[in-house]
């Protein structure tokens, strides 16, 4: 006869069931700011835009389909996605975007290139850092991922901007930090023209091989020190072979 007065003791698989479902609901979390960051941080979705389907999206955050559900969920019920019948996935006509108004006029200012590379000297290698040491498995496995890609655009000769921006975006989401997504539209204007202007020079495009690997490397490994000189040294070396003045 069971006993209602006393608590019963939860058995090791249903520990082991709700730990399963904490990490699942965690990760659900992250893939949502995500997906939110694309579209407030990148402004790859506006308002009204509809988002890829399910196998590209998973594809691309490195989830299962069941997770990224999760999360559209989440931000459908937070008034940003809207989810429609048949039809997919879009964001809100009525969600508005808030950028901060002084990182927005950087980005459409006429700034120098080296005045951007030299942002992002001054914070991407600590980004490199507390990623190396904050991330998340699922976050160093995206990282590296996007890392492979820019490799083989590099080596197919195709355009990595995007790619790119996705890149040193998902390293920058691995501290765990807010200020540091809110400067990514800055860090985004020297990546774009950085890509463009070494089209023109083969060395920097092949040193841009190399220093991805070592970075990767570092990451990896969960080397902190390695991922911020790794970093440091990436822009260095583009600044040096971009001959920016």
């Amino acid at each position: 006869m069971a006993s209602y007065g006393k608590k019963q003791p939860v058995s090791q698989e249903g520990r082991d069931g709700r730990k399963e479902m904490d990490k699942e609901s965690r990760l659900s979390d992250r893939i949502a700011d995500s997906i939110l960051s694309m579209i407030t941080v990148e402004q790859r979705f506006l308002p009204g835009s509809k988002l890829p389907n399910e196998n590209i999206l998973s594809k691309e955050l490195n989830v299962s389909r069941t997770t990224l559900r999760e999360a559209i969920r989440i931000l459908a019920t937070g008034g940003i996605l809207e989810i429609r019948r048949g039809r997919g996935t879009y964001v809100r006509e009525d969600f508005e975007i808030s950028q901060s108004r002084e990182l927005t006029s950087l980005t459409s200012a006429k700034v120098k290139i080296r005045d951007l590379y030299e942002m992002r000297l001054i914070f991407e290698p600590e980004a490199a850092y507390y990623a190396a040491v904050r991330a998340t498995e699922e976050e160093i496995k995206r990282i590296l991922a996007l890392g492979k890609e820019i490799e083989e655009r590099i080596q197919q000769k195709r355009d990595r901007t995007e790619v790119e921006q996705s890149f040193h975006k998902s390293i920058a989401k691995a501290t765990h930090n807010e200020f540091m997504n809110q400067l990514m539209p800055v860090i985004y204007e020297g990546i774009n023209k950085g890509v463009r202007l070494s089209e023109s020079y083969e060395e920097a495009v092949q040193a841009t091989l190399i220093d991805h690997k070592i970075l990767m490397d570092f990451l990896r490994e969960r080397n902190g020190e390695g991922a911020r000189n790794a970093m440091r040294i990436h822009i260095l070396h583009a600044m040096e072979q971009l001959l920016m003045e």
